[in-house]
């Protein structure tokens, strides 16, 4: 307030204020010099701007367009205004902009300032998969969510090719009238190019075009000329495709996991690069225009929860409502490689799937073998072509030996260094190609663009028994092969980033695994998918592996949840993916991780089970008190937490901490010269069955741990009845390996709910970042 005599009218007192806060700025003094400028975040308090001002923009504008703060990066007469990039409402309170380093020095000394950090570049990380996933169109969680029907995925991807017939809305009702997004023009893009499918496209490129003023971009629009953003929405929420295939792999019907579900795309990264400050415009978009699901199949490696783009807006978006479905990252097998392994989100490693794709071997003596491949000239098999095996020749890295093989079929022994030996058989006069690998990892990506197949050693073995039998072997080599129910099926891809997440590692990441590997979805018919030759191929539709590709199933999955529990919380959702995942692949043996079963560090809960999700029995509720008592508990600053939270009214209840938060899985950490004996949590559960229930615990054996649940039993008397119980994890003996594993199930005492945790015990020495 302004203390006058003489009062003075409203209007005039807030240019006075305005005045007063520039000379504000005035008085701090910096070293007037040209420096080198790069682009922040800005996360401000707004409860300190001051009433004079219209709104949270002209806020920011009044200080950024000083003419002390514009000298502060200006050795000159002539001083450039700083606007900001971005100013945001939603997602984060703050704004992005260019600034030097005395700009910012400047800017931390005003009211209302949280905290800044550099804007980052951003890690990115097909329709079988909703048969492997028990999905049908006559029972269970599809016509009970009625395929997920009016439920909107917001998708921040590189946008989407709107002529993909995975867009089309035949049948489809009206926009629901909640919906407030638009379909934005740009390049190649028109508003019309939306529909009752296609409800939205946004698209954000101001944080990158303010970190390369010079740069020019390709496709100024939210349309998709990667391929990436069109394959992820396509197989959240697709439509029905028929005649779907990959140059003649994996023919069928195509459909998203909610194929009724509306998509809103959002797009935020480019050809040309990708930056945060883009990536949080988007998600505060999507809050706004009434989102349900959040899909990210990208982030940011080992960065605090408090500088993660990604766990700052999602933070916003679950209070709410809304649920954020992230991807695990490609970094895998080492543990503590994951990104997104934030509590208040969904952490989506990648499987298998129970398919194959390759190529049918006939040998000259009838023996048929089948070869792993994606080569797409079908109308290029071999027939009858002379089969060599040589000392001289088995390695296939020499241009000058394979030009002098001729029109033959040279038998290779797979190196890790693939790409060059593809490479030069390519450039030979060879015929094709055969490879020997010892492994039983699925490499048909591998084989695309040379007329080639990778063989298993143990069928290799048929191959030279043949061959030493032969005087002149031949072999016949036939492309565009697909089998389904191929087994054991899923295994976790070994790219799938592991746990425990460097930023919250007392949480348990990943929280489940999906569909991840050789997945069939759209694609964008501007972008080649392979060259053969000289020849670039297109099709509308693409097999690709990545965690990329298993967030976007669960995103999915999320949605029908949204649409048959429209109450429940994001925490709920989450809980019943989780408590109702398989550990069991189609042998029903324990789900496979290079050759061992797996653990809670590489597949979480296990492989997503949507049907079995929508009746979970029991649920691990959280809310937004329970994940702040949380980050309380990670010796964050207080403008840390405000620059998470955004509410300095939570700041205050850090005297409650809690670095147990009610999670449907549990990990303790036996580290340091004095390690624990003794680890303890407390969990909550919540009855979301039909009436009354009782359920009783079992718990799997963990090697050196004596584990207890008390109590032993829970008893419900309702629906919503809450039921608390302390798990604790007793050590007996020196850990001999780095991570233990087991399990806690609740199993009704009549009726078919088992509601499973994972149990991890572990002796790396993890702290958050």
């Amino acid at each position: 307030n302004l203390d006058l005599v003489h009062p003075l009218p409203m209007a005039t007192a807030a240019v006075l204020l305005k005045a007063c806060i520039l000379f504000t700025i005035c008085q701090i003094s910096w070293a007037s010099s040209l420096q080198e400028q790069d682009s922040y975040i800005i996360h401000m308090d707004v409860s300190k701007m001051p009433t004079v001002f219209s709104g949270h923009e002209d806020w920011y504008s009044t200080f950024l367009a000083s003419d002390s703060f514009k000298a502060a990066d200006s050795s000159d007469a002539t001083m450039v205004t700083t606007k900001p990039v971005y100013v945001y409402t939603n997602a984060i309170n703050g704004f992005s902009a260019i600034l030097s380093p005395s700009q910012l020095e400047l800017l931390k000394n005003l009211p209302g300032f949280v905290s800044a950090y550099r804007d980052m570049e951003v890690t990115r990380d097909t329709t079988h998969t909703f048969e492997f996933l028990n999905l049908s169109p006559v029972s269970g969680i599809w016509p009970a969510s009625k395929f997920g029907e009016d439920v909107i995925i917001g998708m921040v991807d590189t946008g989407v090719w709107p002529e993909s017939k995975s867009y089309a809305d035949e049948g489809m009702p009206e926009v629901p009238k909640r919906w407030k997004g638009q379909c934005q023009s740009g390049i190649g893009f028109s508003s019309s190019m939306c529909n009752r499918k296609l409800i939205g496209a946004r698209y954000f490129n101001k944080g990158l075009k303010a970190k390369n003023p010079n740069l020019t971009i390709s496709m100024n629009s939210p349309r998709d000329v990667e391929g990436h953003g069109t394959h992820t929405s396509s197989t959240a929420a697709g439509s029905y495709v028929e005649g779907a295939s990959y140059f003649g792999y994996a023919a069928g019907t195509a459909r998203g996991m909610a194929p009724r579900a509306r998509l809103a795309i959002y797009k935020a990264l480019w050809e040309e690069g990708s930056y945060a400050s883009d990536v949080i415009a988007a998600i505060d978009q999507a809050i706004s225009d009434g989102v349900d699901v959040v899909s990210i199949s990208m982030g940011y490696d080992q960065v605090p929860l408090h500088q993660d783009p990604v766990a700052i807006a999602a933070f916003s978006a679950m209070e709410k409502g809304i649920f954020v479905s992230s991807s695990a990252g490609n970094n895998g097998p080492t543990l503590s490689t994951l990104h997104n392994g934030t509590p208040w989100v969904l952490t989506v490693g990648a499987s298998s799937i129970d398919r194959k794709f390759g190529a049918t071997i006939t040998l000259g003596n009838g023996v048929t073998l089948f070869g792993a491949s994606m080569y797409p000239r079908l109308d290029s098999s071999l027939t009858r072509v002379p089969l060599l095996y040589s000392e001289a020749t088995k390695a296939c890295n020499s241009s000058e030996i394979l030009n002098n093989v001729g029109h033959k079929v040279v038998l290779c022994e797979f190196s890790k260094d693939t790409t060059t030996q593809i490479s030069t058989l390519a450039s030979s006069s060879v015929a094709g190609s055969l490879f020997i690998f010892n492994s039983s990892s699925d490499l048909s990506d591998v084989i695309l663009d040379f007329p080639g197949a990778i063989l298993r050693l143990e069928d290799s073995k048929a191959i030279f028994r043949y061959i030493a039998k032969s005087r002149n072997p031949v072999v016949t080599i036939r492309f565009g092969g697909t089998v389904t129910g191929t087994k054991p099926a899923p295994s976790i891809a070994v790219y799938t980033s592991r746990g425990p997440s460097p930023s919250t590692p007392m949480i348990l990441k990943p929280d489940l695994v999906a569909p991840g590997s050789l997945v069939l979805a759209s694609w964008t018919m501007n972008s080649s998918t392979v060259t053969v030759g000289q020849k670039s191929l297109f099709t509308d539709f693409n097999i690709i592996s990545g965690t990329s590709m298993a967030c976007p199933h669960a995103s999915g999955v999320a949605a029908l949840l949204k649409s048959v529990h429209p109450d429940w919380s994001p925490a709920a959702i989450r809980s019943a993916m989780m408590t109702t995942a398989s550990i069991l692949d189609n042998t029903n043996n324990p789900i496979q991780d290079e050759g061992q079963p797996a653990g809670g560090l590489a597949m979480g809960a296990g492989q997503i089970d949507p049907n079995r999700a929508m009746d979970p029995g029991l649920v691990y509720d959280a809310g937004r008190d329970d994940y702040v008592k949380l980050i309380c508990s990670l010796n964050y600053t207080k403008r840390q937490i405000q620059t998470i939270t955004r509410s300095p009214s939570h700041i205050d209840d850090c005297a409650d901490i809690d670095i147990d938060l009610n999670y449907p899985s549990f990990i303790a950490f036996f580290t340091g010269k004095h390690p624990p004996t003794v680890k303890t949590f407390k969990r909550v559960v919540t009855n979301v069955g039909d009436g009354g229930a009782t359920y009783r615990a079992e718990i799997k054996p963990m090697k050196g741990f004596v584990v207890t649940a008390s109590p032993e039993t829970l008893v419900f008397q309702k629906k919503n009845d809450k039921r608390s119980f302390v798990l604790t994890m007793a050590k007996t003996s020196p850990m001999e390996d780095d991570v233990v594993g087991g399990s806690l199930s609740w199993v009704e005492s009549q009726g078919n709910h088992v509601v499973r945790s994972p149990i991890v015990a572990t002796k790396i020495d993890a702290k958050p970042l």
